[in-house]
């Protein structure tokens, strides 16, 4: 078995292009030769695993001699076997997750309630088209108690990132990975993006900065996830539609670790794409849902009847075009018409939305990661957003009366 430089590239953070290549061959009944890269990070922290020095057999290299091989983790690592939390396992955590558990990965969940119960006894279960997908899921209320992991896929509503920040601690290591699968806006968009705003703290999604200092950006990959799914009973999720993820480092750029989990998540079935700029797809998936999601909390329609209604349609448009103007400001350009972008909503026919789902269901909404940020983003590129602040104060408002949204 010979793995390639994007699988076996020890790095963290660090680019497709330069660095020390030390060719090793390791003998463990068969040959396997392994094009190690040097740098500390994420490939790295794999790689140790396959060295220990308490036992195994001898370690033949073209460089100084590593120590002795750990001839379980060098199976693991032949498997891409990785320890995987998923925090918050709704529907995409729990739509992530199955897949992941099902191809072999070890993972597990940060859960409470009836959610919890469910999988405990029942583990993960993925409802698909062709079947019902299942596999086993170690479940635990404390992150304490499952320690240090490869991968944690924070996957909930951008209201609930203050008590993942709070608790996330005990599952990051040195070389950690942490993948964002969420809605709207993250905490970290401007960490080394943005020309003159880079480095602006977003007060609408992190207000006092606990969040980026509890998941330190060093962790973060970030994901656009475009699939639906929901979850008709505690701990079953059914799949809708879709298969894509995006994923992207923060500061930009292609690395081994994106390599490392795109390859990963391919295996478990997704089709996975990297982004050199994850923030442009971060935008231009919120470009055609900060809109639709609000105005259906409001009036209980479904995306067919919000697109049919002239007037709705106008002011959809209008509140878009602010938006697409703001993404031209700092460096997230969008080529599509809003007209165009409708008709491929329009192909999706009478969905409800995520918020007007939590709506019904006596749930706080995702208003400020989708809303009230791009009217903030918008303040400071000096862009009045009119259309985007009627939008913003009529659900804030409507939910404030609801109980689904706290009072500033």
């Amino acid at each position: 078995m010979k793995l390639n430089a994007g699988e076996a590239r020890a790095s963290q953070n660090v680019p497709l292009s330069g660095g020390r290549q030390d060719q090793r061959e390791v003998l463990l009944g068969q040959r396997l030769t392994v094009w190690a890269w040097m740098e500390d990070g994420f490939m790295a922290h794999l790689l140790q695993k396959m060295v220990s020095r308490p036992s195994g057999r001898e370690v033949r290299s073209l460089a100084p001699p590593l120590a002795r091989v750990n001839e379980a983790a060098v199976a693991a690592w032949q498997t891409r076997r990785m320890k995987v939390c998923i925090y918050g396992a709704g529907a995409i955590g729990g739509f992530i997750g199955s897949r992941l558990a099902a191809r072999g990965q070890a993972v597990s969940a940060i859960a409470r309630g009836a959610n919890a119960q469910a999988l405990r006894s029942h583990g993960w279960r993925l409802q698909m088209a062709d079947g019902l997908i299942t596999a086993p899921a170690r479940v635990a209320e404390d992150a304490a108690a499952l320690g240090v992991q490869d991968l944690v896929v924070v996957a909930v509503k951008a209201h609930s990132l203050p008590a993942v920040a709070r608790g996330i601690a005990p599952l990051l290591g040195a070389h950690t990975v942490v993948l964002t699968a969420m809605n709207g806006v993250p905490w970290w968009f401007f960490d080394g993006f943005g020309g003159a705003h880079a480095g602006t703290q977003l007060e609408a999604v992190d207000a006092d900065g606990s969040i980026a200092r509890g998941i330190p950006a060093q962790h973060v990959v970030g994901a656009v996830v475009h699939a639906t799914c929901s979850m008709p009973e505690p701990g079953l999720v059914r799949h809708g539609f879709g298969h894509k993820l995006i994923l992207g480092e923060p500061r930009g750029g292609l690395t081994v670790r994106l390599e490392t989990l795109a390859t990963a998540l391919r295996d478990a079935g997704f089709d996975t794409q990297l982004s050199s700029r994850i923030q442009t797809d971060i935008w231009f998936k919120l470009w055609g849902n900060m809109t639709l999601n609000p105005i259906s909390a409001l009036t209980g329609a479904t995306g067919d009847r919000i697109l049919d209604d002239p007037l709705v349609r106008a002011f959809v448009l209008r509140a878009m075009a602010e938006a697409k103007e703001i993404g031209e400001r700092i460096g997230c350009p969008i080529a599509q018409s809003g007209e165009d972008r409708h008709a491929v909503t329009r192909q999706l026919g009478a969905f409800k939305t995520s918020m007007l789902q939590d709506v019904e269901a006596g749930r706080a909404i995702e208003l400020d990661a989708l809303v009230t940020v791009v009217r903030e983003i918008g303040a400071k590129v000096g862009l009045p957003t009119p259309e985007i602040d009627t939008l913003l104060g009529l659900t804030r408002l409507m939910a404030q009366t609801r109980g689904l949204y706290p009072r500033a």
